[in-house]
């Protein structure tokens, strides 16, 4: 069972400001030909808008893991989940930043989680998760986490 779920799309001002590669493109290829600036530039947002759906990264809790990107834990060896917000969470992501930390942050998403990884065979000291729904990624970690 599924306790959260999250596709971590980018901002729409993300694809707003990477439409820049619309006009670039036309001024390139409308020399050439203005049939083939046209379809560089449909062809080139759409690469971008493809790349940016297909890297947005999944976080799940689910009764026995958690899953952030590509990487999956037990939930048995998670402990102390914690949301961070504004420049808390800024800090998270640079000055209290441990180098071992698995990070599956996005810079337009301002709110993190950090799980502190209890596993003493794991050199990875915590995850740090950027999440749009802070408060309900710790909830659904620390839900029934004694009998995860």
């Amino acid at each position: 069972m599924t306790h959260f779920r999250e596709k971590v799309h980018a901002a729409p001002w993300v694809y707003i400001s990477t439409a820049l590669v619309i006009p670039a493109s036309l001024i390139v290829f409308l020399p050439i030909n203005p049939w083939v600036g046209i379809g560089a530039a449909i062809v080139l947002y759409g690469l971008i808008v493809l790349a940016l759906v297909v890297a947005a990264p999944t976080i799940e809790v689910t009764e026995t893991e958690f899953v952030a990107g590509r990487a999956r834990i037990e939930r048995v060896h998670l402990e102390n989940p914690l949301a961070f917000r504004g420049q808390e969470a800024t800090l998270e992501r640079g000055q209290r930043l441990d180098a071992r930390a698995w990070l599956v942050i996005r810079g337009w998403v301002d709110p993190v989680v950090r799980v502190t990884i209890a596993d003493p065979d794991d050199s990875t000291p915590y995850w740090l998760v950027s999440t749009r729904r802070p408060d309900d990624l710790v909830a659904a970690l620390a839900k029934d986490q004694k009998h995860a």
